[in-house]
């Protein structure tokens, strides 16, 4: 198992909580992403939205792109998963600053999470067109198209309904081979057939291990009817460690303490509204993102320990932990469930 964890780019990950004492800012980040190496995490992934989906919009939060080529270079091991949506970026260049972080970090540190966006108020005071959920991934397609081809060779055109490309040259290529990794999630059927023909991962929102095993069964399906070798499979995860599982349980009920009054509720409606997921969502799915409390990383170590391995036994490879504070509880982590399992 390979242990990766949410940058805090917004503050937190807790919709109830107004202040998890782990601020927005540059400081924080490369304080946490320099200690997680040191602590056995494997990798980081950098959200992007240019408004903070958590604490509101009048929040502040960290630009993902900038925020992931300095911690690259502050680092010597630790993976950056970047997140990127093709509807706010033109794909040869970003394709060239991806290859450029990708150098910085001296190869193989450098993956993308391709995101389709959902958030309508975010597009329109930013100046982005904001597209139908089936013409997002339209895009999408070409978009990833560009950029596989933009990495792999010169002299690349391409012309799509999107974009178009003429004799691009694109150089130094990145220094990992065949290309970064390429991560997505979805689940409409528009999003895993893409994902399933064009992208080296599968990321999920958390949920117990039993459903996990259902996903991964189907995208390995639609992995082989496309002639394709296996995929890596990550799940988002919510963690809290404690020495009881009373204790543990307390934690939960504090973070969970519904608040529709507050700052990001107007948000997650939104993400409502524009995403297409395979089941409802809770209030509690609200309380933390990516429902990470639905994974069940909840209890005492040894508790977590064995969910950890459940999750394993079903074919992940990759948790994806969110946690508050970040800091003090990624220690906590890594003493009593990383340090164990290795």
């Amino acid at each position: 198992m390979r242990y990766g964890y949410w940058m805090p780019v917004f503050g937190g990950w807790l919709r109830n909580v107004d202040d998890e004492n782990m601020s927005a800012t540059w400081e924080y980040a490369k304080k946490l992403a320099q200690r997680s190496e040191q602590i056995g995490f494997d990798l980081s992934l950098v959200a992007e939205l240019n408004l903070n989906d958590i604490k509101g919009e009048d929040a502040p939060s960290l630009d993902a792109w900038s925020t992931a080529a300095a911690l690259t270079a502050v680092t010597s091991k630790l993976e950056l998963m970047v997140a990127v949506r093709p509807t706010f970026h033109n794909p040869a260049l970003l394709a060239k600053q991806a290859a450029n972080i990708d150098h910085i970090g001296g190869g193989g540190r450098l993956s993308l999470n391709v995101v389709s966006s959902w958030w309508r108020d975010e597009a329109n005071k930013y100046a982005v067109q904001f597209e139908q959920h089936d013409d997002r991934y339209a895009r999408t397609a070409e978009w990833l198209d560009v950029l596989d081809g933009v990495w792999k060779r010169d002299h690349f055109s391409f012309e799509g309904k999107f974009y178009k490309v003429q004799d691009n040259v694109l150089q130094p290529k990145p220094l990992t081979k065949p290309r970064p990794v390429i991560y997505a999630g979805g689940e409409s059927e528009a999003a895993k057939n893409l994902i399933a023909k064009t992208c080296d991962a599968y990321v999920m929102h958390g949920d117990p291990p039993e459903k996990i095993a259902e996903r991964i069964t189907d995208m390995r399906r639609r992995r082989e009817g496309f002639g394709l070798p296996p995929m890596t499979y990550g799940v988002a995860g919510y963690s809290i460690v404690r020495n009881t599982d009373a204790e543990a349980k307390a934690e939960l009920a504090r973070i969970t303490d519904v608040k529709q009054s507050a700052a990001g509720y107007h948000n997650y409606q939104q993400w409502l509204a524009g995403t297409q997921l395979e089941q409802r969502v809770s209030l509690e799915d609200y309380s933390v993102s990516n429902r990470g409390l639905r994974s069940g990383l909840i209890g005492t170590p040894q508790q977590v320990l064995d969910r950890v391995k459940a999750f394993e036994a079903v074919g992940v490879n990759l948790l994806l932990l969110q946690c508050s504070p970040q800091l003090e509880e990624m220690e906590r982590f890594g003493e009593e469930v990383i340090r164990k399992s290795r």
